[in-house]
């Protein structure tokens, strides 16, 4: 029998790390802003698909001019930092996986933020208990090293093809002279998600000049991001991570006039992208390949649809009442996992094959029930000893998705964000950064254990990220994909791919198909759509319904019969391009 002094100090370890934690904010990390109803778009030659038209087309102007995918990948980011400052940017981070046509291999790397080497497990704690997450958002203590554009420099310097200075030229052109401001960004602004956005003067003045926020259609100039793009494009990618940028972006870290952060300039210069092996497994007779931990995606999807191997989604119709159902079990015990075994794998020895095996996996399906909501369910036991907490990390990164492939086949899946709306709300020279390190789990002990989504020095944060392609029985791209939405990526990348594996849907159809998740808490619908009309009779087998606007961003294509096939998110901005 335990002495009572240690029941008593794990009673009260208990209230200050467990009870007082934070519960995920039932918030989404975008607001939807509408609907419009896409057709799959078709080419032979290369496709682009990004979540905006200016970032699309200046995709396409690089692969006419002889860019592989990689080229095209570094103008397509670019733009998006100009054109949706929202979603992603130079100032976060970004999971890329690279499709060497020639060669027939995949190579990933790791562009993930890292927390500042002075970072300590107290980082989100105040009085020894956690504090809100939206007070965490603002300002410099949530801010990551951005990693975006040494990942793609890394990436650039093995597979690309035209000089690096040539890749920035639309968005500075475009930053000059102006873009016209889309609909959601407008919105998106006017709603004021970032309760810190209006209270910086560099973001104020930006978003709303003479305090009002910027209007659909006008025309917007950012003359300081020209400046740092035409820097970039001269002098590498150093002239980011070292010099006046970086003294900038330390300089407004440090001084925040909200929540100021420990990031450094020695950060931003000792900052590295990591080139990782992908995770792969098998699904029936395709092969599923994502990237490794911190991103759960790789893991987390291909667990997702190996649980649900054995139950034979082929046989049901495209969102069929049972097979949403089994969907939503196979979910409960893949979020279970992840929020206790997936953190950075720099940081732990764990061996996530362990979470793929058939074995496991297998064991863990029969947890599901034709009939019945298993609820609520504990992690599995993959590995034969444990020594940690299951994380508790919001994990609400507004994100943005844009697959490529080239004219020689080469293709390219990127999943890159800032975390919330307008990430930190913080604004140096023209782009925001990120407050990607709120994703790690404040609560950094539970039980006397350690969790492993802990804040430490020089650490990235876990991610649902996932960026994705599938290879046919014969080794051969068949498709790629991703999407934006927080922790519910994993759902609506797996929901997609089944659609296109057992269901035979194109991708455009698949995308466009009603969403539902389950992060092992209750069973979100999308409003609006079909899916309201099953909520009873899943309420009828046990599951807790919400009916939600769940925002994805899916952009992916697939290679069917010799031809491109292109898939855009009705719910965003996005648009394929190609020839």
């Amino acid at each position: 029998m335990r002495p009572l002094y240690l029941i008593i100090l794990s009673l009260v370890f208990y209230s200050l790390f467990v009870n007082s934690a934070p519960k995920r904010e039932d918030r989404e990390p975008e607001a939807a802003t509408g609907y419009q109803a896409k057709k799959a778009f078709t080419a032979k030659e290369y496709m682009v698909i990004a979540a905006n038209p200016y970032a699309s087309w200046a995709g396409k102007n690089i692969i006419n001019k002889g860019g592989t995918a990689i080229d095209a990948a570094i103008a397509v980011q670019a733009m998006l930092t100009l054109v949706e400052p929202q979603s992603s940017g130079i100032g976060g981070g970004s999971f890329i996986l690279y499709w060497d046509n020639k060669a027939k291999k995949l190579h990933t790397y790791d562009g993930r933020e890292t927390a500042p080497s002075n970072a300590s497990i107290d980082l989100f704690l105040k009085d020894n208990q956690p504090i809100k997450w939206m007070d965490a958002v603002v300002g410099g203590r949530s801010v990551g090293v951005p990693g975006t554009l040494k990942a793609l420099d890394m990436a650039h310097k093995e597979f690309g093809h035209l000089p690096w200075a040539e890749l920035f030229q639309d968005s500075i052109k475009l930053s000059d002279e102006g873009f016209i401001v889309s609909k959601r960004l407008a919105k998106l602004v006017a709603m004021e998600l970032h309760p810190g956005l209006r209270k910086f003067r560099t973001s104020s003045v930006y978003f709303y000049p003479q305090g009002q926020a910027i209007r659909e259609g006008q025309l917007k100039k950012n003359s300081a991001l020209g400046q740092v793009f035409k820097t970039v494009a001269e002098q590498g990618v150093d002239s980011f991570y070292q010099g006046a940028l970086a003294g900038k972006i330390a300089k407004s870290v440090a001084f925040s006039s909200i929540n100021p952060g420990l990031l450094t300039t020695k950060d931003l210069t000792s900052y590295k992208a990591i080139k990782r092996s992908p995770v792969c497994g098998k699904y029936k007779k395709y092969n599923i390949c994502g990237m490794a931990p911190p991103s759960s995606g790789g893991i987390s999807v291909l667990q997702t649809l190996r649980t649900l191997e054995p139950y034979h989604l082929e046989q049901y119709q495209a969102n069929s009442l049972t097979a949403l159902h089994l969907f939503t079990q196979a979910s409960r015990l893949t979020y279970a996992d992840r929020e206790l075994y997936i953190a950075d794998g720099d940081f732990n020895q764990l061996p996530f094959a362990s979470m793929l095996s058939h074995r496991y996996l297998k064991q863990r399906s029969r947890h599901i029930s034709l009939n019945k909501d298993m609820g609520k369910i504990r992690a599995g036991k993959p590995f034969a000893q444990i020594n940690f907490q299951q994380s508790e990390s919001f994990e609400l990164p507004n994100t943005s998705h844009f697959s490529i492939i080239d004219k020689q086949g080469n293709a390219i899946s990127i999943t890159s964000s800032i975390e919330f709306a307008f990430g930190s709300g913080l604004m140096v020279e023209g782009f925001l950064l990120n407050n990607q390190l709120t994703d790690f789990s404040f609560s950094p002990y539970k039980f006397n254990k350690p969790v492993l989504n802990r804040v430490e020095p020089n650490k990235r944060p876990r991610s649902a990220m996932s960026p994705t392609m599938v290879f046919d029985e014969n080794g051969q791209l068949m498709l790629a994909l991703g999407s934006p939405g927080g922790s519910r990526i994993i759902s609506y990348v797996a929901q997609t791919l089944i659609a296109v594996l057992d269901w035979n849907l194109d991708i455009q159809q698949a995308i466009n198909l009603p969403k539902i998740t389950n992060r092992n808490d209750y069973t979100a619908l999308e409003k609006g759509t079909q899916l309201e009309n099953i909520k009873p009779n899943l309420e009828k087998l046990g599951h807790k319904v919400q009916i939600r606007e769940l925002n994805s961003g899916l952009h992916g294509f697939q290679i069917s019969n010799g031809h491109l096939v292109g898939g855009a998110d009705p719910r965003r901005e996005g648009v394929a391009v190609g020839q």
